[in-house]
């Protein structure tokens, strides 16, 4: 790759916990991105089958109500995986996303998702000197709209206008570290 893509799927996820082992996923979205520009979202909740923490509401507003009639992972997972397609795959810290959407693919269809993926993560912290390199720190720094982050397609179209401002930035020799 000499230059980075313009075609790809960014993703985000939302769930009940940090570890793929023991949380569950209770949402998937996705972005799928032609010429630079977006021509499809995805997005679906997912009933972990389980109460969600008074704190994963609080962060995400995500409620136990608004999971009750939602599909389970076993439906939803293979739409998203559809829609990604043979995509690279970007996300913010998108080894987490990765992480839960792989344990879940092994757990209930013995697949592997095997698409290349990119960071803007990695590329933030390449590029730029912040205090910290948390999606909102990155956003407001390109003074992105923030407002209901925490929800799957929002943070979708967050990174999604990270990653431009970042690329605009970019120099060669970071293009080919970027691919995970």
């Amino acid at each position: 790759m000499s230059e980075m893509p313009d075609n790809y799927t960014v993703i985000d996820i939302e769930t009940t916990g940090i570890s793929p082992y023991y949380d569950d996923i209770i949402e998937l979205s996705g972005l799928k991105i032609r010429n630079n520009k977006v021509v499809e979202e995805f997005s679906t909740l997912v009933n972990p089958q389980r109460s969600v923490s008074g704190f994963i509401t609080n962060l995400t507003g995500i409620t136990n109500n608004m999971l009750f009639d939602a599909p389970d992972i076993k439906t939803a997972l293979p739409k998203l995986i559809d829609f990604i397609d043979n995509d690279i795959i970007l996300g913010h810290n998108v080894r987490f996303d990765i992480g839960f959407i792989q344990n879940k693919l092994m757990k209930y269809f013995n697949q592997e998702l095997k698409n290349e993926s990119m960071d803007t993560l990695f590329l933030a912290r390449k590029l730029l000197n912040l205090k910290n390199y948390k999606l909102s720190t990155i956003a407001h720094k390109y003074n992105i709209d923030t407002r209901n982050n925490h929800r799957g397609l929002k943070d979708c179209y967050i990174t999604f206008e990270v990653y431009n401002n970042l690329t605009g930035k970019i120099q060669p020799q970071y293009v080919q570290q970027t691919l995970l």
